[in-house]
């Protein structure tokens, strides 16, 4: 079943390579989306696609590149929509 979902992603995610690494595995998973910085130092990660390679996405997000620390990685799940045609780094 195809989903959305909205991660925030929390602890040491800026400045380390951690969009890029979001990045690389939501493309290869064949995920649309984009991945941002926000003010208070997390990340967002917004995708759409199948449920399973949407949890597939998140372990990768909960470990992070090698330069990061994930404290927590929250989660909405939310309708597909279709809007993205691919993954994008803003």
């Amino acid at each position: 079943m195809k989903i959305s979902a909205k991660f925030i992603v929390s602890g040491i995610v800026q400045g380390v390579g951690f969009r890029y690494f979001v990045y690389r595995h939501a493309s290869a998973l064949g995920l649309k989306g984009y991945a941002r910085n926000l003010w208070d130092g997390s990340v967002e990660v917004f995708v759409e696609g199948e449920e399973s390679v949407i949890s597939e996405l998140h372990q990768h997000l909960k470990q992070g590149p090698r330069h990061s620390s994930v404290d927590s990685v929250k989660v909405e799940r939310g309708e597909f929509k279709g809007k993205y045609d691919y993954f994008e780094i803003h």
